[in-house]
């Protein structure tokens, strides 16, 4: 991932290029740790998954694990969406023309990659 590609969309570690001035939005402690913890629970159920393929298990006990990891993940991923939206894509859209474009631009992209 290139910094260059990158606009104000908050991702931790990032700072603004020479010149620009905006708010680098990024999730607060809390938010982070109830991110880390549903992520530690995803961990365990990948690994219980990986068990149940060398164990062997029925396909289908293992495909509604799959399912089931797959969902928390997704949920994962609609948090951190809901926040961007909320917090970065605003910003970025009070930042005039070029910013409000570019922060559009990333919005639908991320969309684009959520829909397949």
């Amino acid at each position: 991932m290139r910094n260059d590609d990158h606009g104000p969309d908050g991702i931790p570690g990032e700072t603004p290029r020479p010149g620009q001035a905006y708010q680098a939005f990024m999730l607060d402690a809390s938010q982070q740790q109830a991110l880390v913890t549903r992520l530690n629970r995803i961990e365990g159920q990948v690994r219980g998954i990986r068990r149940m393929i060398e164990e062997p298990r029925l396909c289908v006990e293992i495909l509604q694990q799959l399912a089931a990891a797959e969902a928390a993940l997704n949920r994962i991923s609609l948090a951190v969406l809901k926040f961007h939206v909320e917090k970065c894509v605003p910003d970025g859209i009070e930042q005039g023309e070029a910013e409000r474009s570019k922060s559009l631009a990333e919005l639908v992209d991320i969309f684009d990659r959520f829909a397949k």
